[in-house]
């Protein structure tokens, strides 16, 4: 497994591999099986003869006023360590000095998407996904590039970033890995005590209630949204509700006649934590 820290090393890398099927995984580090469970896929999508890269890459334009980017959980030896075991071939981890010139002048914008669920809250988030995802698609040289269903909105964004930006990258949305009591895996779990983390599990409980509301004939959104509502509040009093939405999962719109597929997304606080998760009703 080869490990590269800085862009003329992977410009000489892609330059050897090219004409090889490249999966790209990009991550911020710390590393969990949830992003284990992204690259074994990757390997299964790169079969035997491409190559898998993964990106470690804390980005600070991803970071609201509010959010620290200086104590981000940075685990590198860790997730070397996961990679490598997961088949990885290439893991790719720039310094921000090497990815964002001090005199850079140009960002990305998404202006439609960003506007509800997390990007409500999180002003200019998006853009920063958007700006660090165009940069690493145009470095890498990627042919498919796997993401995780846990974040719904940021595949939805990618999606139409590489629609609307003229990408020939195929995008893979991986299903969301889960603790045996249905937690979404995320490096955020670990900031949840003993007593918070035995609520959390009520987000997906909650969620598949509705799912099951929905198989059932229940298709009014506001009254989805009111069951998941009331369920959190009976059975996580310790959460916070950001939001519960039931939303076009291509568009991020409210439900309309011509939705195809609707999700449910979810975003609800436990003390220092904030965890997301979602489901598809089909």
């Amino acid at each position: 497994m080869n490990v590269i820290n800085n862009i003329r090393q992977l410009r000489s890398w892609g330059t050897i591999n090219k004409g090889t099927r490249c999966v790209f995984v990009p991550t911020m580090g710390a590393l969990h099986e949830g992003h284990a469970e992204l690259i074994r896929a990757a390997r299964e999508i790169a079969g035997p003869n491409g190559n898998v890269v993964v990106s470690l890459f804390v980005n600070p334009l991803q970071f609201g006023p509010d959010e620290d980017f200086t104590k981000y959980p940075r685990t590198l030896i860790e997730d070397l360590g996961l990679c490598r075991d997961n088949g990885a071939d290439m893991i790719f981890s720039p310094k921000a000095e090497d990815i964002y010139p001090p005199d850079r002048s140009i960002q990305l914008f998404e202006t439609s998407l960003s506007k509800t669920l997390c990007g409500a809250s999180r002003p200019g988030h998006f853009d920063g996904v958007c700006t660090v995802i165009t940069k690493l698609f145009n470095l890498v040289q990627c042919d498919d590039a796997v993401f995780g269903k846990k974040d719904y909105q940021q595949v939805a964004i990618i999606r139409r970033l590489v629609r609307d930006l003229d990408f020939n990258v195929v995008i893979h949305a991986i299903d969301t890995v889960r603790e045996p009591d249905g937690l979404a895996l995320s490096s955020r779990n670990q900031y949840l005590t003993p007593e918070e983390r035995a609520q959390a599990s009520a987000i997906r409980a909650v969620l598949v209630l509705a799912r099951d509301a929905w198989k059932n004939g229940e298709r009014d959104p506001a009254a989805l949204e009111k069951l998941i509502t009331e369920h959190l509040q009976q059975n996580a009093p310790l959460g916070r509700i950001d939001y519960v939405s039931p939303v076009d999962a291509v568009s991020l719109q409210p439900v309309s006649s011509s939705t195809e597929l609707v999700v449910i997304a979810a975003a609800v606080h436990f003390g220092a934590a904030r965890l997301i998760d979602n489901i598809e009703l089909k």
